[in-house]
């Protein structure tokens, strides 16, 4: 028999829901638009574009795999699958850190950077286009706000944003 003193669900309001279920909604169809433009446009998924930018945004265009699997929120046996196609696909080469011999480090290489470098305005275009044309710059501003105050909860040491 159900405890009688159990506290009733905070169920949510119906500004809430509504709100809730818009997120899910972007949730759901960004990634999907994302990937489509990527795949046309670059021959790239949306992960592996988003590694070689991870990887990009270092200044030695160099990241150990603990970080590049903290940055991307992905295990490192999926990391790892996805690192072998963009090495045989020339974009990276893995190796062992000069710093700890236990850690691999992933490194672009020139080819690896021109694919960065040719895919970003087009990808660029396609998150203005459905994430900030829609937008007034002060939406933008609550945007912004709004998910650093989800990922606070979501991601409090940072490891998706690599401030860690």
């Amino acid at each position: 028999m159900p405890d009688a003193s159990a506290a009733e669900p905070r169920w949510l309001t119906d500004d809430e829901r509504t709100a809730w279920l818009r997120l899910i909604a972007v949730t759901m169809l960004l990634p999907n638009r994302l990937e489509s433009e990527l795949k046309r446009d670059a021959g790239l998924s949306h992960f592996e574009y988003y590694v070689l930018a991870m990887i990009s945004e270092n200044v030695a265009r160099s990241l150990p795999l603990t970080a590049l699997a903290a940055r991307t929120n992905a295990s490192l046996s999926r990391l790892s699958h996805v690192l072998a196609r963009l090495e045989h696909q020339g974009f990276l080469a893995r190796s062992a850190s000069a710093t700890d011999a236990r850690a691999s480090v992933a490194t672009l290489t020139e080819t690896g950077w021109a694919k960065v470098v040719a895919s970003a305005p087009g990808h660029v275009e396609e998150v203005r286009s459905v994430v900030f044309d829609p937008l007034t710059a002060d939406q933008v501003v609550q945007l912004s706000d709004i998910c650093s105050r989800m990922l606070s909860t979501l991601d409090p040491d940072h490891h998706l944003l690599g401030l860690d």
